[in-house]
């Protein structure tokens, strides 16, 4: 048997230590894309002080009740990753809290909040109870006036029209836009905030406010489930007392912490196959951004090729098409238990016709009503592993695409 020369054994040598350091450094990157990363806002800070009581003020109970939530997490959490917009008494924008969540690719936003009136209100110190926002403009004015004055905090920012592109928060006008946005996350944000409101009730022992819709900045702007909790009245000395005491902070802290644990038990499992190989996370990754970029400036991206429709042809809730084009969905035979897995990916007040640039082109769609809310699908599979394999496919183009299971083409929660 031949020996190599020195140097060609060197040479070997050096390319498998190279081969080694570029998985050592990979292996960290697709380890952590596998946490639960919670970002916890507690609401105002620094100089905005937020909602003021007769001994506190708001965003002193805000971070303490945040803080007591982040150590519940940690304690119980083992797989989870608690982010903090602010763990001390400082200024931090609404934009930035939105881009921080971002660019953590957190799984869930909390943003932490007491509620308050106007001093001329005849309920001003008896008003009480829990309530949790998502986005949205159901609209009501106690929602508006509430969302107008948490996003009046930008105005405390210089230049404040300037980085929030000419949004005046204390003008209804301003709001109008709202009305065309387009959540992909408000599904799984009114699951996550109804688990959250039950506990502040039956944990918290707060009145029952309920979830709602309004268009807070701090929604808008994030890109995953995101829900803005309202613990209580600080303008109710009684409510105030509680929220201010160690005992109440505990209580909202675990009613907080035992929503998002029941949440997680009924949100989508992420898909191994986005964290698997981190040479194909990253070309993912890249893709994604590469198509939001396109897509952000009006070109259309087609990693799948739309096929011919007509126009304006509204979309039948039984429609199951299939195309020629990558990806092709499975059509899945009913099994025995009736239950079919579809892929999820966008969230509508009315149906869509056919040709509308927010299905990014995906062919074909079909799509169910939930209430007044009408939720398109992609695919029809037999199990969750033929529908994990075209997953990331349709991430490409909505980042959020999660997979559900259907019976009788109505979703199994």
């Amino acid at each position: 048997m031949a020996n190599n020369p020195p140097s060609t054994t060197l040479e070997m040598s050096t390319k498998r230590i190279i081969r080694l350091l570029i998985l050592l450094l990979l292996l960290p990157v697709s380890v952590a894309a596998k946490d639960f990363v919670v970002v916890i806002d507690p609401g105002h800070g620094g100089k905005d002080a937020g909602a003021l009581g007769q001994r506190t003020n708001e965003k002193t109970v805000n971070l303490g009740v945040a803080k007591r939530l982040r150590d519940l997490i940690n304690a119980n959490m083992k797989d989870a990753t608690v982010v903090m917009t602010r763990d001390n008494d400082r200024f931090v924008t609404l934009q930035g809290r939105a881009d921080l969540a971002n660019h953590k690719h957190a799984d869930i936003f909390i943003s932490i909040h007491a509620n308050s009136v106007d001093r001329k209100s005849p309920m001003f110190t008896k008003i009480n109870g829990a309530s949790v926002y998502t986005l949205g403009l159901k609209r009501s004015d106690t929602n508006l006036s509430v969302a107008m004055r948490e996003n009046a905090v930008m105005k405390l920012e210089p230049d404040y029209t300037t980085t929030y592109q000419g949004f005046d928060p204390s003008s209804a006008e301003s709001y109008i836009a709202f009305e065309m946005m387009q959540h992909s996350n408000l599904d799984q944000s009114i699951e996550l905030a109804e688990a959250v409101q039950n506990q502040l009730v039956r944990t918290a022992g707060r009145k029952n406010n309920g979830v709602r819709q309004a268009p807070f900045w701090v929604l808008v702007r994030t890109s995953m489930p995101a829900i803005l909790v309202e613990l209580d009245f600080i303008c109710n000395p009684a409510m105030e007392k509680f929220m201010a005491s160690e005992r109440g902070q505990k209580k909202l802290a675990q009613a907080i912490y035992n929503g998002i644990a029941k949440y997680r038990k009924s949100a989508p499992i992420k898909s191994e196959a986005s964290t698997a190989e981190p040479t194909t996370s990253d070309i993912r990754e890249t893709e994604e951004r590469i198509a939001s970029e396109n897509d952000r400036a009006g070109r259309h991206v087609k990693p799948v090729k739309p096929e011919r429709r007509k126009k304006d042809k509204p979309k039948t809730e039984t429609k199951n098409e299939t195309t020629p084009t990558e990806p092709a969905p499975v059509k899945a035979t009913v099994s025995n238990d009736g239950i079919i897995y579809k892929i999820q990916f966008l969230t509508s007040s009315k149906p869509l016709s056919d040709d509308d640039k927010r299905l990014k082109g995906l062919s074909p769609v079909d799509y169910y009503r939930d209430g007044n809310v009408v939720k398109y699908t992609f695919g029809s599979y037999n199990s969750q592993s033929e529908a994990n394999a075209d997953l990331p496919k349709v991430k490409r183009l909505f980042h959020d695409a999660f997979i559900i299971k259907t019976r009788d083409g109505k979703r199994i929660k």
